[in-house]
């Protein structure tokens, strides 16, 4: 029988998971020579590859020294906790990548909580010790405060450390100056500190942790068989999380194999595997022996922090690009992403058209709509809200932990504008030319700050953030100060109404692009809505005045990406996604009705 190791990848955002993946698949010689393949080749997803981080855990198997690893890689940002929670119940060991001169951030911290709450022996390993002006060994001594912070064991306590470049394909349990030949003393490490699955005796139990789709075969589930043994065409007992059991068929077995998976006929406990012909289950349910069924204990999740809400499209221009835009198709997409997605929830309202959906953050909530956009969905979108809770009679809401990287000669104004937030200052630690400002905000704050930020900062502020905990309410929180120029009448945007209109503030339209009466078109220079008609054209009468005629001029417009126009909007106002367009514009288009129902 194979030895196999299970092991998950968890890290902050950026610390070069999916790059050390990448590194151990080429020296496993998962490819063959003539074989071509690019960087980050877990990123498979598009909007993965465009934002160069990892949204889903994926599973792949490599073969060293003939001993299965099963590696996970998982997500670092905060928003898709939901995934590294689920995944960690598969693996017996994890590989802690920590940035060598950012040191533990946030979600290190949040990651690093779950995996020893869990009992998982971690391995330290100090990325990137290439980078200028790095501090490796104050990291290390980091990472071990951080740990007895968290309330490690003393087992846990005693990890190995390797230090490397996985860009550059070198780990060296030695010294971290003297780069080595390849990423060989990482593997060894996996294989000497991480035990083997410790298998305890008793009927089949696997705990069912992932979900995947394909359209031939329908859902199939992934997890880790924890006792027994499962067999192809073997009759088992679903037990649902809430105890519910019913009788099912295991039509084929698939373990994970380099980057695919491979069909067997039998899979022992301790191995990860897919099982298909399951039907009617839920990530958290468990796979259990035919005649004495014992579940394991289901999985729970943190819960959500934000809402938004989901409408259909119904401005001038809805069914002009999307393929999919009723609420019938959005109400099934939202149920079918519901399956897979733990982290997410879903609330009727008392419209048909209109729903609630709570996540994690701007960002969790943005990749769906993303997607959804690019499957060729036409949708609106509310303003997100935070969830407010009531406990013990008192109003809480949630706070987050807030780390920004800047460059020191803005941080007074950026302190400022988090203070102005209910941010309270924590920590202050220079880092060379630039500094890092530690923060307690409520969740609230962070609405809309990332772009005051970036403006503030020339772009070149980091922020990462982390759910906390739950708090007294903190007072109302300013909003926006700018009001929106907003589209008076159906047509094309004109350049010579636009050039008119320029000192009254800053466009969100090109020239001539077509327009609808009530579209949020520009940002007022002052603090009221204003409704302008940018339709107009220029009256072509006889009468000229010499040099009146000059060539237009225009400023570019400002262009939002989705999670920026999610930030961006009022209370009043809705965000429009089709698959080519991102709109802004205000619930009710006629200006006669928005008056009626400001009053």
């Amino acid at each position: 029988m194979v030895e196999i190791r299970n092991i998950a990848i968890i890290a902050h955002v950026d610390h070069g998971k999916t790059t050390l993946v990448d590194k151990i698949l080429y020296h496993c010689e998962l490819f063959q020579s003539h074989e071509k393949t690019h960087d980050l080749i877990l990123d498979n997803n598009d909007l993965e590859r465009e934002r160069g981080i990892t949204i889903l855990s994926k599973n792949v198997a490599v073969t060293y020294k003939d001993i299965k690893i099963n590696l996970i890689d998982t997500p670092g940002h905060a928003d898709f906790g939901g995934e590294v929670e689920r995944v960690l119940n598969m693996s017996d060991g994890v590989l802690l990548l920590v940035d060598a001169f950012e040191g533990p951030m946030p979600q290190t911290r949040f990651v690093l909580q779950k995996a020893i709450n869990l009992k998982l022996k971690p391995i330290l390993v100090i990325n990137k010790v290439d980078k200028e002006n790095c501090t490796p060994d104050a990291v290390q001594e980091a990472v071990f405060d951080l740990m007895f912070e968290l309330g490690a064991e003393e087992w846990q306590l005693d990890f190995p450390t390797l230090y490397g470049s996985a860009k550059n394909n070198w780990m060296s349990e030695e010294q971290w100056e003297k780069p080595t030949s390849s990423i060989a003393p990482l593997l060894d490490c996996v294989i000497k500190t991480v035990s083997p699955p410790k298998v305890t005796e008793g009927n089949t139990q696997m705990l069912i942790t992932s979900l995947d789709f394909s359209s031939f075969t329908g859902r199939i589930a992934i997890g880790r068989l924890h006792r027994g043994i499962l067999l192809a065409n073997d009759s088992v007992t679903m037990i649902k999380s809430s105890g519910q059991e019913f009788k099912a068929k295991i039509k084929e077995l698939f373990v994970f194999e380099g980057l695919g998976r491979k069909k067997v006929s039998k899979v022992v406990a301790g191995d990860i595997c897919a099982v298909m012909g399951l039907e009617d289950f839920e990530i958290g349910d468990t796979v259990a022996h035919i005649e004495r069924p014992e579940a394991l204990p289901s999985i729970k999740i943190d819960e959500p922090t934000m809402s938004m809400l989901f409408t259909i499209n119904d401005s001038p221009f809805f069914g002009k690009e999307g393929k999919y835009v009723t609420s019938r198709h959005i109400k099934e997409r939202l149920e079918n992403e519901l399956e897979r997605n733990l982290a997410m929830r879903l609330d009727q309202t008392d419209s048909a058209d209109r729903f609630l959906v709570y996540g994690r953050g701007v960002l969790h909530l943005s990749v769906l709509i993303e997607t959804m956009r690019r499957e060729g969905y036409e949708l609106q979108i509310g303003q997100p809200q935070v969830i407010f809770k009531e406990i013990e009679g008192k109003k809480m809401e949630p706070l987050e932990e807030l780390i920004i990287d800047l460059p020191e000669a803005v941080s007074g104004r950026v302190i400022e504008m988090v203070t102005q937030r209910k941010g309270k200052i924590l920590a202050i630690i220079p880092k060379g030319e630039r500094m890092t400002c530690e923060f307690l905000i409520p969740s609230r704050g962070l609405i809309g700050l990332r772009n005051q930020l970036l403006t503030a900062s020339a772009g070149e502020a980091v922020m990462n953030n982390r759910f906390k905990e739950f708090t007294p309410y903190k007072g109302s929180i300013p909003e926006r100060i700018n009001g929106s120029l907003i589209a008076l009448e159906d047509g094309l945007a004109i350049p010579y109404s636009l050039d008119k209109l320029q000192e009254r503030g800053k466009f969100f339209i090109a020239p001539n692009q077509p327009i609808y009466k009530g579209q949020v078109i520009g940002e007022n220079s002052r603090q009221d809505d204003l409704v302008v008609n940018v339709t107009k054209t220029k009256k072509l009468s006889n009468v000229r005045a010499a040099g009146s005629d000059d060539k237009v001029k225009l400023p570019p417009p400002v262009i939002f990406t989705l999670e920026e126009a999610l930030e961006y909007i009022q209370k009043d106002e809705l965000v429009e996604v089709t698959p080519k367009s991102i709109r802004l514009r205000k619930i009710f288009l006629d200006e006669n009705e928005r008056k009626r129902n400001t009053n």
